[in-house]
């Protein structure tokens, strides 16, 4: 259909389309292979132009052999030229009538334009923009909305989801280092302590890159950060204070826990051994420290570890966007 219009286009209509479709595909073209710096795009722009170039010198020898006279006029002297004989009467009928080129006109720049459209439009309806910032993945909705009964009794308590929306910033990259990385899951659960009997709240949020993880934590007990310090002390653990937000803080380094699940092999898996260590930053609910804290953690498959500086960015950032308590 498209080649059928073209040739039936008039050349002083068909040959500028091809010049403005070729100059507008042959720039974007180029501008994507600029962006992306991908030299098969810069190869294909190049063929544009190159088509566009050879269309106006076309155009521009038509032209000049239009605006040149078909019949110089005769010199001084010289015998006139015979007139042209009269034609017959059955050539001067009536032409086949030629379809409407006007409406082939019309036809082909509303083609050519939707086509330039699409593809200029495109770019911007796919990508983010210019903004350089990754944005974060969703958090995954595997709660049920039915919540343990212990957020019933500390109706202050923030959920698995509130913690992974406040987690989940589109800058957490970039507060931990590494702002080219994307975020590959977020989740957050509802869940309770270890060993209450389901008594303490303890939502749990957790979001994944492709270096590292980051993990967030709240427990919603009457233990301070003050008399969990002197445990780790009483322990034989050296572990370094701070205050953030008003409010006392503390930065422990503990191992993960690394196991092997074998599936369909028959085999119960690995032993359980120790994983990459975890460094956490523990933070008190609110000023007061008067029970309850949130920990911040992060670890990555390599052993490495951020700056402490990274973890107290961390924390001034996301724990004032965590509902109830911590807004305080």
């Amino acid at each position: 259909m498209l080649g059928l219009l073209l040739r039936l286009l008039p050349f002083w209509v068909r040959e500028p389309l091809f010049i403005l479709v070729g100059s507008v595909f042959g720039v974007r073209v180029m501008y994507l292979a600029a962006h992306e710096q991908s030299w098969a795009a810069a190869a294909i722009g190049t063929a544009f132009l190159v088509f566009t170039v050879v269309r106006v010198h076309t155009v521009v020898r038509a032209w000049r052999a239009r605006r040149s006279p078909d019949q110089q006029a005769p010199a001084d002297g010289a015998a006139p030229q015979p007139l042209p004989l009269p034609q017959p009467v059955a050539a001067l009928a009536t032409p086949k009538k030629e379809p409407n080129a006007w409406g082939q006109a019309f036809a082909a720049v509303a083609l050519f334009g939707a086509l330039a459209a699409a593809v200029w439009v495109a770019p911007h309806m796919t990508a983010d923009g210019d903004d350089s910032t990754p944005a974060s993945a969703s958090c995954s909705d595997s709660e049920d909305g039915k919540l343990p009964k212990a957020y019933a009794r500390t109706p202050e308590a923030a959920t698995g989801d509130e913690l992974c929306e406040a987690l989940n910033r589109p800058d957490l990259a970039a507060l931990m280092g590494t702002p080219d990385e994307r975020a590959t899951s977020a989740t957050g659960t509802s869940g309770t302590s270890a060993l209450t009997s389901g008594k303490v709240a303890e939502p749990e949020a957790q979001v994944e890159f492709d270096t590292y993880t980051v993990n967030l934590s709240a427990t919603y007990n009457e233990l301070s950060v003050a008399q969990y310090v002197k445990m780790k002390k009483a322990g034989g653990d050296d572990n370094r204070t701070e205050t953030i937000l008003g409010r006392p803080a503390v930065f422990t380094s503990d191992p993960t826990m690394k196991f092997e699940i074998n599936l369909g092999s028959g085999d119960s898996g690995g032993p359980v051994e120790e994983g990459p260590l975890a460094r956490t930053l523990t933070v008190a609910l609110d000023r007061k420290d008067a029970g309850g804290y949130y920990d911040i953690t992060v670890w990555s498959e390599t052993g490495a570890l951020p700056d402490d500086g990274v973890l107290l960015d961390i924390a001034e950032e996301v724990l004032p966007a965590i509902p109830g308590r911590a807004a305080r």
